[in-house]
Order: structure tokens, then sequence, then C-alpha cells
């Protein structure tokens, strides 16, 4: 299990007059030192989820000044509740409770309640303040930081949104103690892409700690978060709305996403889509031959070792793929633009894959 190591460090990322901190490390909740230099006015709605709710709202909540005028709303949880009519809830409260452009939302909870919280801040009044306080590694590692926010669609992911930067993301480790195994496998994959689009020597490390990461232990854990948002900041700082660089971040996102809206949204967790898409994309740069075989090897061990599907639905064919990769909001001039892999630690933007070469890597991938 998690104990509490040493104390929280913070990281920045660098967007000029709209820069903010990262906060990383055990025993953030319930410290007001955190939370208050990051709101915008009196008025504090702190919006959760039926599953985070009765774990972490109250110690949230002690961490605020009794001189705030705080609201709370919980909605339900899950990726097939991120959408538009969640979103309105957010703001029927708002209005309800007469919070002005002062106010300030805090997402206390996973990627789903962070992107909502996020684009109902971007909405209301034309932009208000908000915080992110995610609880899961994957909202920990990436959802949380880079200011995308949005809502599904029933013809693809996220499809529905805008750029919309935090005040500040708070991240309290000891929130991953009652993370469920599956969602720890699920934010891993988001960890494993860091590696593989960046650091080749954070892959490595991340090889011979993934034991010690699906045990919990503090010290891994907070080294992986660390690298994490340090990687996404910098790239984030680089490319804030994705017009180029920060594209990489998406590696199997392409694939995985296809798999989400085709299987309907949460019936597979969004690590998991996106660890089988980054198989997928490592074995199709292997086709295109940048990487070898043992290099596709060792990432297919490597998602395994979190505890990762390695094979795609078996009801989903190459023409229920490519219709869904058609709508990727990557695409550009009806080309569909791919993140793959030249080496390991070194990603690219490719629109030139033979679709024969692609439809083929999707026949021959495995199913489950």
């Amino acid at each position: 299990m998690i104990e509490s190591p040493a104390a929280p460090s913070t990281l920045e990322v660098a967007l000029g007059d709209r820069s903010y901190p990262i906060h990383i490390g055990p025993g953030l909740l319930g410290d007001p030192q955190w939370l208050a230099p990051h709101l915008a006015g009196r008025q504090v709605m702190v919006v959760t989820n039926e599953t985070v709710a009765p774990l972490y709202l109250d110690k949230l909540i002690q961490g605020l000044s009794d001189d705030l005028e705080v609201r709370t709303l919980v909605l339900p949880d899950g990726e097939a509740t991120k959408t538009l009519a969640q979103v309105e809830r957010i703001w029927d409260a708002l209005l309800a409770a007469g919070f002005n452009r002062r106010c300030t939302l805090i997402a206390l909870g996973g990627g789903v309640t962070g992107d909502m919280v996020g684009f109902a801040a971007a909405c209301y009044q034309r932009g208000v303040a908000f915080v992110q306080v995610p609880t899961t590694l994957l909202a920990q590692v990436d959802s949380s930081v880079g200011g995308k926010t949005g809502v599904n669609h029933p013809r693809g992911k996220n499809m529905i949104g805008a750029f919309w930067q935090p005040r500040a993301v708070l991240i309290d480790t000891d929130t991953l103690a009652t993370l469920p195994p599956r969602e720890l496998s699920a934010g891993l994959a988001e960890v494993l892409k860091y590696g593989l689009i960046r650091d080749a020597d954070f892959l490595a490390w991340l090889e011979a700690e993934m034991p010690a990461l699906r045990g919990l232990d503090a010290a891994a854990l907070t080294r992986a978060i660390e690298r994490s948002c340090a990687l996404k900041a910098e790239i984030v700082a680089e490319d804030e709305t994705e017009q180029g660089v920060r594209a990489l971040l998406n590696l199997g996102h392409t694939f995985g996403h296809a798999i989400e809206a085709h299987q309907g949204y949460g019936h597979w967790l969004h690590g998991e889509a996106v660890g089988t898409g980054m198989l997928m994309a490592a074995e199709l740069s292997c086709r295109l031959g940048w990487l070898s075989e043992a290099e596709v090897a060792r990432v297919r061990t490597l998602i395994e070792a979190a505890g990762l599907p390695l094979a795609a639905p078996a009801e989903m064919g190459v023409d229920d793929f490519l219709a869904i990769m058609r709508l990727d909001k990557k695409n550009l001039d009806s080309r569909l633009r791919l993140i793959l892999l030249r080496a390991l630690g070194d990603a690219c933007i490719h629109d030139e894959t033979p679709p024969p070469t692609l439809a083929a890597l999707i026949e021959a991938f495995p199913r489950r």
C-alpha cells in the first residue's frame, strides 16, 4: 500500500501569464495552502462523482476557508456520463447558486470529471477559473494537465470541447490507495506513452519498476507521476493547442478511441483502449520499417506487464476501425494522421501510411 514519502514537489506549465503549477505529493487534500492561492474569489463549486465523493469530498472541503461560499455537485461516474447533459447540470447548479465571473470550479475525480468541469468552466459566463484535483493515475499524469476539456459524442470521443487551462493541478498521491487495480493499469498506459514518445530512459526505468508501480509503491508512483507531468508540461508549453508536437501525446489514441466509440463508452477503460492502440501503432511502425520485431516485442511485454489488453475486440473489423478513425480530430484534408514510432522514445506524426498496409495491420491484429 501507499505510504507517504517525501515532501510535495511542484512543476510548472509555462504558458506566460497563464502559467500554472502542478503540485505533487501526499496529504495535499485538506491542506489550505495548496488550494487557497488559486481561487478567483469567494464563490467555489466543487464538482465530483458518486465514487469519489464518499472518499474525498469532505476532506477537500476541510481545506477551504470558512469565509468562502462553497457549493458541491455530485455527478454520476463513468465514461458513459461524459455528455453535454451532465455539463448542463453543472451550469444549472452555478446559475441556481448565483455564481458570478469570479467563481472557481474545482474538479475532484478522474478524467471524466476533470474534462467536464473544465469545459463547463470554459463556457460559463465565457470563462471562469477552475482547479484540477485528479484522483486517478490516468488523470494525474495526463488529462488534468494541458487544458483539454470536453465531452464525448456518440460518433467520436472528445469531439465537443475547448482548450481551457486550469489555475492549478493538485495531485494528492494518497488518493491512489483507493484506486482499483484495473484503473491503475489504465493509468499506467498513459505513463508508458511518455516513455514511448519522448524518453527512452524513462521507458527502461518503467520496465524495471513495473512490479513496484502495480504494487502501489509510493516512491515509484511519485517518480512516474513527476516524470510524466514534466514531459506533458514541456510539450504543452511548446504547442498548447495541438498544432504540431502536442499531437504526439495521442500515440495509440486513434486506434484506442475507435475501440471506445465502437464498444460504447465505459466498456473499455480509456487507458485499456490506449494500451491496445499503442501496440497497434508499434506493429504498424514495424510494418513501415521503423521498429524491429524485437522492439515491438518489448512494447508488447511492457503493455502486458502493466495489466493491459493485447488484443482488440473480436467483433471489430477493418471497416469498423477505419470508419471511426476517419473522424479523428488530428486528420487534415481527409488524410488520416497517425502517431507512430521511428524508434522507442521517438514518435512522429505520419499521414502517408498506405491504406493497404493499415488495413493489413488491423486485419492481422489479435482479437479477443
